[in-house]
């Protein structure tokens, strides 16, 4: 079917788009349309109590084609990707590889609602592309002096710094090229080279 069709949710229409799923599919690489709902990606996942969505259902309304309501969830910019959703999959699907590609897809459609979200997943992996690593200070300055919000968490950041949890002095690692080459390798693949 092309285009996009309206259905009736309630008292709300919603827009859909019935190549959604093909599109998650193919920037992903995983299964999607194998997900039954078993629920156990949204049972381990560690962040999904701040999710405004849990990772299945997400999966869920990408099969749906509700587009434009997963990239502007909150969901796809909360995941920290440590793969917990992946090994709990009974069909081994890698919910942390479709939140990347649906990142992707908000950033590009200029759709993402979590606006200093998005700024922080960039500045962490700019840390990340220019040291190997985060510098956690680093991190959270440029990302105060983006967001405007100078001053929220002080009194966090200082309990931190006083227990040696946020070093002044950024540690780098011995294989810097070898990360800014992951980078390079991954936005030529996402081109469409290889």
């Amino acid at each position: 079917m092309k285009g996009k069709m309206k259905i009736l949710a309630g008292t709300e229409t919603l827009q859909t788009d019935p190549n959604f799923s093909a599109e998650v599919r193919e920037k992903s690489g995983q299964p999607i349309e194998l997900c039954y709902q078993c629920q156990k990606c949204a049972t381990g996942c560690p962040v999904s109590h701040h999710m405004d969505y849990h990772p299945n259902q997400i999966l869920r309304m990408i099969s749906f084609g509700l587009k434009d309501r997963v990239l502007t969830s909150s969901a796809i910019w909360l995941c920290s990707a440590c793969e917990t959703c992946g090994v709990r999959c009974p069909n081994g699907i890698r919910i942390s590889e479709v939140m990347d590609a649906l990142r992707v897809m908000a950033t590009e459609n200029n759709l993402s609602r979590a606006k200093h979200t998005e700024s922080f997943h960039r500045i962490f992996l700019q840390e990340v592309r220019a040291r190997g690593r985060v510098h956690e200070a680093t991190l959270m300055a440029k990302y105060k002096l983006k967001s405007g919000q100078l001053f929220t968490d002080l009194d966090l950041g200082l309990q931190m710094f006083k227990k040696g949890k946020l070093p002044l002095i950024p540690r780098g690692i011995k294989n810097k090229k070898e990360v800014r080459d992951i980078f390079t390798r991954s936005e030529i693949s996402r081109e469409g080279g290889k």
